[in-house]
């Protein structure tokens, strides 16, 4: 039943995005793994995990445009919900490490016995076992997105003020989880992971396989959006948006349909920063910056929010060009962000989805043959 109602959602376009994801998914590490280096399409190891954090950020763009582009929630703390999920993960390969720690202690990480920590704060325990980790990767951000959006939404917290709080939130982590005795490796943060599951985590193989699974997860959560966006709540979500006094009025409740869209953007967030983790190396409180919360929103409005599609397109484009900036004019890129910015606002509201479908759309208009005018159509008379 619920598989039916997954599928019943896709349309044309999403078929197109899940099948190129699950070729990605495949190609990509076949070509790393089975290529010779000197093949002209052998994808190295180091741009497999680059391309896996593209992927990464582009699910979080996605869990986005779930909220803003279909409820009209403009989160500016959607990094906080990656970065828990992203400590979940971490928390899981650190207590992996055991006694091949620097200090070969077998219950706690470097960092804790560095710190003269005597046993393990109760919030790590279950961190050993990947199933119990993976279930805290969604209780923990999707929990917080539950008790922070009933206070709000109940609240009628909307527009400017809404975003606001957001940030709030994430800057009020940011800061909890700089300091050293939280546990969670305060601002050096939690790094020097060895494996995942039995596997090295610096195995070209593992690499492969977490960017496969990156693809795949970017794929079920695009399918789980679309089919969300889709159904009659996809409709209530858009009319809670455009008219939420008229939507009220009809006897709904504007508050639960954004508790819910909240929720779920903030389990997928949490999905994407734990399997953000072990491809890149380290997860520390840099994530929680609201700089980078403000990212994902350029990234979705550049793509197209609303569009589900738009958002994938544009966090990986902006992070394909900031990866090439960071290298060549390291001093520009922040000026160049800011640009890109305030261009979109103004000149490409709708994106770059947006644009091109209105190209498209006019393109058929002008191959329909035209319609009969009014004289063209009155019966000649019979002579």
């Amino acid at each position: 039943m619920i598989t039916h109602a997954l599928l019943r959602g896709l349309d044309g376009k999403a078929w197109l995005v899940v099948s190129i994801l699950v070729a990605v998914a495949i190609f990509v590490p076949a070509s790393n793994l089975l290529l010779s280096p000197g093949h002209p399409l052998y994808v190295p190891n180091y741009l497999v995990a680059l391309m896996g954090k593209y992927l990464c950020y582009a699910m979080l763009a996605l869990a986005l445009d779930l909220v803003w582009g279909y409820c009209g929630i403009l989160s500016l703390g959607h990094g906080a919900f990656f970065a828990l999920g992203g400590y979940a993960m971490g928390m899981y390969l650190m207590r992996q490490i055991g006694n091949r720690g620097v200090y070969g202690n077998a219950e706690l990480p470097d960092f804790m016995v560095f710190l003269n920590w005597t046993e393990l704060p109760w919030y790590w325990w279950g961190f050993d076992m990947f199933w119990f980790a993976m279930l805290m990767v969604m209780v923990v951000p999707g929990l917080l997105a539950f008790v922070f959006g009933w206070f709000a939404f109940r609240s009628r917290v909307t527009g400017v003020y809404l975003s606001i709080i957001t940030q709030a939130m994430t800057y009020a982590l940011l800061l909890a989880f700089f300091r050293n005795d939280m546990g969670f490796g305060g601002n050096n943060g939690l790094t020097d992971f060895r494996e995942i599951l039995g596997f090295s985590i610096r195995a070209p193989e593992t690499r492969a396989s977490l960017f496969a699974a990156t693809a795949i997860m970017l794929a079920i959560a695009f399918v789980v959006c679309s089919a969300i966006v889709n159904s009659k709540l996809g409709k209530l979500m858009i009319a809670v948006r455009d008219a939420e006094s008229r939507t009220r009025f009809l006897g709904y409740r504007p508050e639960y349909v954004r508790l819910f869209a909240f929720v779920v953007s903030a389990v997928i967030a949490g999905i994407a920063g734990a399997l953000y983790v072990p491809q890149v190396g380290i997860i520390n409180p840099g994530e929680f910056a609201p700089a980078n919360s403000i990212e994902v929103v350029v990234w979705t409005a550049l793509g197209g929010r609303g569009t589900l599609i738009g958002p994938i397109i544009g966090a990986i484009l902006v992070n394909v060009t900031k990866s090439y900036f960071t290298i060549a004019y390291p001093d520009l890129w922040l000026f160049a962000l800011g640009a890109l910015f305030v261009f979109v606002t103004i000149f490409l509201p709708k994106g770059i989805l947006g644009i091109a479908t209105g190209l498209m759309a006019r393109f058929d208009r002008r191959r329909l043959p035209p319609e009969p005018t009014a004289d063209a159509a009155k019966p000649t008379p019979a002579e």
